[in-house]
């Protein structure tokens, strides 16, 4: 199946909307609604001693999506045709979980554009029949701890 501009270009939007990080960048969204809708996704102040893995995961997230090592996600919202957001923790600080994504596409999900801050980044990415959005940003509860946020669809 061919994925034409406008589906590239509203993944996008779809997941700049669900899973910015707060960054303060141009094209992010923010205020209320975007606020909202991080806070519906998971609650992103869980620490890892406190987080308990998510043993079934939606048809539309990519299992193989390779999160670094002791990730727990601890929350996965199917959202429908909008997909899947998961949310997890890791002990990785904040350099290492943006290098790990970054190499993502070794296992097959490139990352074709996105923003890195002093304390947070965002990517879109697209591979291995899936498309969507990664987020990451340091604790602010949990000290050497980084929240990851992923949003996925099928394709």
């Amino acid at each position: 199946m061919t994925v034409t501009r406008a589906a590239r270009v509203a993944a996008a939007a779809l997941g700049l909307l669900l899973l910015t990080a707060g960054c303060g960048g141009s094209g992010a969204a923010s205020g209320p609604e975007a606020d909202a809708d991080l806070t519906a996704a998971a609650d992103t102040s869980t620490c890892l001693s406190d987080a308990h893995q998510v043993s079934d995961f939606p048809a539309g997230y990519p299992t193989e999506f390779p999160l670094p090592d002791v990730t727990v996600v601890y929350h996965v919202e199917d959202r429908g045709s909008e997909g899947v957001v998961a949310t997890g923790v890791t002990k990785a600080a904040f350099p290492d979980v943006l290098s790990a994504l970054n190499a993502a596409k070794s296992a097959g999900f490139k990352v074709t554009e996105g923003e890195t801050e002093d304390h947070d980044a965002e990517a879109n990415w697209t591979g291995n029949g899936y498309t969507g959005r990664w987020a990451i940003k340091e604790s602010t509860t949990c000290p050497g701890e980084t929240v990851i946020q992923l949003l996925s669809k099928k394709i």
